[in-house]
């Protein structure tokens, strides 16, 4: 069939550099929070021919004809969602978290008016309003801040809440190692009225399965990728709970509106069958475990890096994350360890850390999570053993300090990349692969 060819036989140079990130992903340990390995399953629905399919419009609703297939397809996404997650309306369409996002402020709020969502510093998303995104050039961002143990400053929050009176707020992150208090949040949120929007982004998939409390009885909406905890593909859905139709009927199409045609065209109909694939895995029984695993082995690791002296936001983990704060080594330290460990074959993030005096491209902590090494099956050995590495790299880089001087600092990073070329590296590397190969993808 015309274009339906394999693209591996049919451009080498996209093949090959397909399988070297294969190999990377195979033979390295991947500690990013956000990542994980999605199943075949998943990716075989990512790769069939509903990519070839124009479906803008909702089931029974299509501009185009030739929908009786993905019709059911989305509407079974719908369904699956609101079984797992326990919501009487769903939309799988968005193209990714941050256009979810985008698309509940266009519901809710008119251009200028007044939101709040933690501040990206103390772990929240670009898109809850930091400064740089395009939400607080459109309208009025008040963000909440986290105290120095990491928890939610629910006292800041109210006073700031009962001062400007905002139409919606943010609660969840992308750098939140401890329970999300979903209930304090609209214990607040009520007090004025407002819109509760839990960002689940990271946490979904233990929260279907019980690891960490729904904001399901809490919030209005909730909006979530589809990877991560998760482990589905790149994608997202809104949510709207039976406290948000019960503040306004009418949510849901407003929510429908939003995104088409206020913000996206047709929907990536091979990514919603994928939705509705990793949804139908996260219903199996094997699931729960994987999700009890995954908070298990991050509470090892974080154990073990504590042992080890690094010193962690809030002491430790509730969930699948850890931060790790440098600070007490130097400001801006967590660019110097991302490097290093990846030279290593171990893939975590740089990241900012509750009061970093530093800035975002050079932050002082570093994030690490464990769904993706939990998925291929490691446990609280392993945990242990790559706690030890970590110590390790981090003890050889010790005199890396990132300058304050801009011109002075790009010369202290080129010269520091330069000495990833060392043997300790690809010694350790050597070692990381040797136990990612017992641990098959």
């Amino acid at each position: 069939m015309p274009g339906m060819n394999n693209p591996f036989t049919t451009d080498s140079e996209v093949s090959e550099l397909i399988r070297q990130e294969n190999q990377r992903q195979r033979d390295g340990l991947v500690l990013i929070p956000s990542e994980n390995y999605a199943s075949q399953a998943v990716l075989e629905a990512l790769g069939s021919p509903l990519n070839n399919k124009y479906a803008e419009g909702y089931p029974g609703k299509r501009y185009y004809s030739g929908n009786e297939f993905v019709d059911q397809v989305e509407t079974l996404a719908q369904d699956r969602a609101k079984n797992l997650f326990g919501v009487p309306y769903v939309n799988v369409q968005p193209y990714s978290g941050s256009p979810a996002n985008l698309a509940v402020y266009s519901a809710l709020l008119e251009p200028g008016e007044t939101f709040m969502g933690l501040d990206l510093l103390s772990g929240g998303h670009l898109t809850h309003g930091w400064k740089a995104s395009f939400t607080s050039k459109v309208w009025n961002s008040i963000p909440y801040h986290v105290l120095a143990d990491g928890s939610t400053d629910f006292e800041e929050m109210r006073k700031l809440v009962l001062e400007h009176k905002p139409k919606l707020i943010w609660c969840g992150g992308t750098a939140l190692p401890r329970t999300v208090e979903f209930e304090k949040f609209a214990e607040i949120a009520d007090e004025v009225g407002a819109y509760l929007v839990a960002d689940i982004s990271h946490i979904a998939g233990l929260i279907v399965t019980g690891e960490h409390p729904s904001p399901v009885p809490f919030a209005h909406i909730i909006t979530t990728t589809t990877h991560k905890t998760l482990r589905g593909p790149r994608g997202a859905m809104i949510m709207v709970t039976e406290k948000g139709l019960s503040k306004d009927p009418e949510l849901g199409e407003k929510i429908d509106k939003a995104i088409i045609p206020g913000l996206q065209g047709g929907p990536h109909m091979n990514a919603v069958a994928a939705i509705a694939v990793a949804l139908h895995e996260a219903a199996q029984p094997e699931f729960k475990d994987y999700a009890k695993n995954i908070v298990n082995n991050a509470k090892v690791l974080a154990q073990a890096l504590t042992k080890h002296g690094f010193e962690l936001v809030s002491g430790g983990t509730d969930n699948h994350l850890i931060l790790i704060d440098l600070t007490p080594t130097g400001v801006g330290r967590g660019t110097f360890l991302h490097l290093a460990l990846e030279a290593c074959g171990i893939y975590a993030n740089k990241n900012t850390v509750p009061g970093d005096k530093s800035t975002p491209f050079y932050p002082s902590g570093l994030r690490l999570g464990t769904p993706a090494i939990t998925t291929r099956g490691m446990g609280e050995v392993e945990m242990k053993k790559i706690a030890r590495w970590i110590k390790q790299v981090a003890d050889h880089i010790q005199a890396a300090q990132l300058p304050d001087n801009i011109v002075a600092r790009l010369k202290a990073l080129n010269e520091f990349k330069d000495s990833l070329k060392d043997k300790f590296y690809s010694d350790i590397k050597a070692e990381v692969k040797k136990l990612c190969d017992g641990f098959p993808v």
